[in-house]
């Protein structure tokens, strides 16, 4: 195994964190005596948690002290939280399903069936983004208002809660759940000097390497116990490698067919009643077929496609007609209705089958820092800051057939011949043997930082023993900066023995190229053809982009004590969320692929993708050639390529939301004057949010211009205004046995992306897609139930129903409107060739709010300590939960020209998993500790409608096993080895409810981490 050491670039990376590193040099020189100052006057926030059943009781504390229904994971011990990654400590949470991305890493979470975009997270008490990137199966960048939890090192916070259920007190924004994460402070610890420090390797089976993971935490406090300053700092590096299949999506055998002219016997075109006849044929008709639906057609067609090569005897130029009668036959029949009228199952093939192999290099460097002044219990004034970097690069390689996915334009299906294909009874491919398939070499190269930067200053004072006064002010800053994602590729045209086979019986299938992959003598890279063929290339995909988010909030409230068991609590917020995007273009004139330059080689600038065959098998080549984009970079002077930005029509949009709000919630406890203990809270919150959306629109430019585009700017303002009640209440119906209920009004603010108000009109056509600035939050009415029976100390059976009825969901449609109703700026309309004018009809897919459906689900959860046992057994405890979900979103499919729904259909939420479990067994005594974990999702709804005919696109159910143990050699020192995906798990994604083709599935492999941490 390879040891990392950390490069000058990385120590470079470290020195960024100076501000933090100086706060921990403060602390340091007291660190080498043993002092005892004054301990703080009455330090009610102290914390003592020590072990995982420890953190396990504390956290159960916290809920059954609390009105709302949370729930919480506190840190173990000082820096250390239960587990590497926060979104999948989350997974331990009834209700909580995680979002896995590159590598298999958690990246966000859904809670109760609402998928990411649902969950507020905060941290340190204010609303953060955060945003990163991905490849573009898990959706690619975050630009909306999803949180990526895979940006922050989960050592620099202490404790996670996910708040289910809507307080008064707490901003609004959530359909299912507000997320809390909390950096430690100085006053959490009872000691006055803390000091921790932790090393860890990580080594993962695919990509076989040992990764460092370093961690300190630090603090001190000052002035006889008053003032203190803690800070925490932490650097990992991380190398994964995933491998696997991928189709990209599964096509109709019509999609890419040609639409070719049916000619009677002596060769001329039917016509009837002036207009000639055609059918679409799926691919290159064989030498000697006939058309069984009369007369007889070629494609592609002998007299249109001259140019192309196309004749009798070839699909195109050196490409000859190979197929057999009976494989051609065979699609023909099941892709169209039979002379009964009864259409057949249909024929599909994978648009892009191909191998994939993605690399993936991380570093993050995150700190914590805390000023905190305690001088009474009456006060208490601390000033927080949090950071964190995310630094990517991923290098995805794919060797894949491509035809498939290409139309007559560029030489695609029509010129591939079909020698043998077999289907499964619903149309599915099972088997094909093509000729004339071209072959693709493709790279990736994406580059990004996630950069996160958070300072808040927070203030509690005790007016009196009534009257309490907090708040805070703050701001935080998410950057996500891509300034490269560049792809390269080498063809091979016109190949032929190119198979596809699942006979094999799994998943996904075996791929035969027909020809040496690894050789670069096979491959070309060089300009189009004048017939549409395309060797090689090169494209710079919406880089260099970058999106910033900062977020302003200032926010006041007050409590008072009414009476012994009576509080009232009051507030107002100020917030501003400025989100800014910004991209640049290639200049046009450098867009053009060229040739290799003068010495310059395929096989120079090429190398060999191995291991794949080893990894996943499947019939994977044992090498492939594909281009090193260092050196594809270097020989085509990549760096000094230029860009442009509005001059030339790049994107660029800003979307600024000013969010006012108040609230006043009414606190109570009562044990004397009702049969049973009651306490809760009910409250309502008035929320006004106004919305400025600005988005540049790419047009032509006016004659004379630089470049034949330009960006104009659109620019929309809103204001809307939400009030929203809410109530939690708890019934002691014994002291160990609680119900209870809470009912809320919610809602979420649309995404962002969704908001800006850019265009993609076609004015020659009168179509487009387009975004809707003036679309509504999805606003809910929620309904919560619950009974929790704590049986034993830092036990817990609790079974919960909640209901949420979901107003309204959001949606891109087709309509039909004039111009001047699409929000979008009459300036366009000047100088375009088509003479479109602002009352023309336009057609236009475009967001709307459409109906939304019930949501409703069972939780049921189990903690169980099993200290009641005998001896060794003793030491056991159990964590288990399961939930349960449906829901009945009404989906629209197609519309009338002014919107209305016309044909719609009703399925889950997307995101939803109907059934999630997690179970955890562990034995902890004061020396040894061990875990391990087991968590379940079911399969989900990505996306509805899918492509090509199919109903959804989905992820199949997965079962991920992890497991940690830890040994306390001394008071100060411990041994930890934790280890990720056990039974080495793999994700798939699926098109179509009922055919369930494979649209991607990937290998991560095991991963084990081994360390030891030393606490003074």
């Amino acid at each position: 195994m390879n040891v990392t050491i950390p490069s000058p670039r990385k120590a470079h990376l470290l020195c960024t964190s100076a501000l933090m590193g100086a706060a921990l040099l403060i602390a340091a020189p007291a660190f080498a005596q043993e002092a005892t100052p004054a301990a703080a006057p009455d330090e009610i926030e102290t914390v003592t948690v020590t072990g995982f059943r420890s953190s396990l009781k504390s956290a159960l504390n916290v809920k059954k002290n609390s009105a709302a229904t949370i729930d919480s994971i506190l840190a173990e011990d000082v820096g250390k939280f239960p587990d590497s990654n926060l979104a999948e400590s989350m997974q331990r949470i009834p209700g909580v399903t995680l979002s896995r991305g590159d590598g298999g890493e958690g990246r966000n979470i859904s809670v109760r069936g609402l998928g990411p975009q649902y969950t507020r997270v905060r941290l340190n008490g204010m609303e953060g983004a955060a945003q990163s990137g991905s490849a573009d199966i898990y959706g690619a960048g975050n630009n909306g208002r999803s949180f990526d939890f895979n940006i922050f090192p989960s050592e620099i916070f202490s404790s996670l809660a996910a708040r289910k259920t809507a307080s008064a007190d707490v901003e609004e924004g959530s359909l299912g759940a507000t997320v809390d994460l909390r950096a430690p402070k100085p006053f959490d610890y009872s000691k006055s000097e803390v000091l921790s420090f932790s090393a860890k390797g990580t080594y993962n089976e695919l990509a076989k390497k040992t990764d460092p993971r370093l961690t300190l935490l630090a603090s001190k406090k000052f002035a006889d116990g008053t003032f203190g300053i803690l800070g925490t700092l932490t650097y990992q590096e991380k190398h994964t490698r995933e491998v696997g299949y991928s189709a990209v999506d599964i096509l109709s055998a019509n999609t890419n067919g040609y639409n070719a002219i049916k000619r009677d016997a002596a060769g001329n075109p039917i016509v009837v009643n002036g207009v000639t006849q055609r059918e679409v044929q799926p691919f290159c008709t064989p030498i000697g077929w006939t058309d069984p639906s009369g007369g007889r057609t070629i494609s592609p067609d002998p007299a249109e496609s001259a140019a192309k090569g196309a004749t009798a005897a070839n699909c195109s130029t050196n490409n000859p007609r190979t197929g057999t009668i009976a494989a051609y036959n065979t699609i023909y029949n099941l892709r169209r209705a039979d002379a009964a009228g009864i259409p057949g199952s249909g024929a599909f093939l994978p648009r892009i089958p191909r191998y994939v192999n993605s690399e993936q290099d991380t570093e993050r460097l995150g700190g914590s820092l805390t000023f905190q002044w305690r001088p009474d219990a009456n006060t208490d004034v601390s000033l927080d800051v949090l950071y964190s970097k995310f630094d990517v690069e991923r290098r995805d390689n794919y060797i894949a057939g491509l035809s498939l996915a290409r139309n007559i334009g560029n030489n695609g299906q029509p010129m591939v011949s079909v020698k043998d294909v077999q289907f499964k009874s619903n149309g599915s491919l099972l088997y094909g043997l093509f000729d004339g398939m071209d072959v693709r070499s493709e790279g990736l190269v994406d580059v990004f930082t996630s950069e996160f930067t958070q300072v808040n200053l927070n203030a509690r004072h005790r007016i009196n023993e009534r009257f309490e006064v907090t708040g805070f002010v703050g701001k935080s800053t998410s950057t996500w900066d891509g300034p490269m994602r560049l792809q390269t590729f080498i063809d091979a045209i016109d190949v032929d023995n190119f198979s596809i086979d699942f006979r094999g019986g799994g998943t996904t299938p075996a791929i035969n190229f027909g020809i040496d992959v690894s050789n670069p003598a096979n491959f070309t890279y060089a300009p189009g053809q004048a017939d549409g063929t395309v060797t090689g290339g090169f494209s710079v995909q919406g880089k260099p982009q970058w999106n910033t988010t900062d977020i302003t909030t200032i926010n006041l409230d007050g409590k008072y004590d009414a009476t012994d068991s009576i509080t009232v609590k009051f507030g107002l917020q100020y917030r501003e969320n400025d989100f800014n995007s910004r991209s640049l273009n290639l200049i046009p004139t450098q867009v053009a692929v060229t040739a290799l330059p003068a010495g310059v080689t395929l096989a120079s600038l090429t190398k060999q993708i191995t291991g794949v065959n080893d990894l996943w098998g499947n019939g994977a080549p044992a090498s492939w050639v594909a281009i090193d984009p260092a050196k594809w970079r270097e020989a085509f002077k990549f760096d000094s390529l230029q860009y442009c930005g509005i001059e030339c029509g790049a994107p660029q949009s800003q979307i600024k939301e000013t969010v006012r709000s108040s609230y006043i919630m009414a606190e109570f406890n009562s044990d004397s004057w009702l049969p049973v203990p009651v306490r809760g809270d009910v409250g309502v919150r008035s929320v006004y949010t106004k919305q400025f959306a600005v988005g540049h629109i790419a047009a032509t430019a006016p004659a004379g211009s630089q470049y034949p585009t330009r960006g104009v700017r659109n620019q929309v303002e809103r204001e809307y205004h939400d009030i929203l009640p809410s109530a939690n209440i708890v019934f002691e119906l014994k002291p160990e046995l609680l119900a209870r209920f809470s009912a809320a009004k919610v809602m979420t603010r649309p995404e962002l992306g969704n908001l800006t108000p850019s265009s993609g009109v076609t004015f020659t056509t009168r179509t487009g897609t387009i975004n809707n600035p003036y679309l509504e939050p999805i606003r809910a009415t929620t309904f919560d139930a619950a009974l929790e029976w704590y049986f034993r100390p830092g036990s817990l059976v609790s079974v919960g129903y909640f209901h949420k009825d979901i107003k309204t969901f959001i949606q891109r449609i087709n309509q039909t409107v004039p111009y001047n109703e699409l929000g979008l700026p009459l300036e366009l309309l000047v100088g375009n060739a088509s003479g479109a004018s602002a009352t023309d009809l336009f057609n236009v897919a475009r967001f709307v709010n459409t109906p939304g459906g019930p949501l409703k689900g069972v939780e049921l959860n189990l903690q169980a300590d099993l200290d009641f046992l005998p001896g060794f057994w003793s030491h056991f405890g159990v964590l288990a939960n399961y939930t349960h979900i449906t829901s009945e979103i009404n989906y629209v499919l197609s519309s009338s020209p002014t919107g209305v729904p016309l044909t719609s259909t009703t399925n889950d939420l997307t995101n939803l998993s109907r059934e999630s479990a997690s179970g955890t067994l562990y034995w902890e005594n004061d020396k040894f500790s061990v875990r391990s974990t087991a968590s379940y999702r079911g399969k989900y709804i990505r996306a509805i409608p899918a492509s090509a005919g199919s109903d959804l696109q989905g992820n199949d159910d997965t079962l991920y096993v992890d497991a940690s143990a830890s040994y306390q050699v001394t008071d100060r020192l411990k041994l930890s080895l934790e280890a990720q995906n056990l039974t080495d798990e793999q994700n798939r994604l699926y098109i179509d409810s009922n055919r369930q083709d494979t649209l991607f599935e990937t290998r991560i492999g095991r991963t084990v981490t081994f360390g030891l941490t030393y606490k003074y």
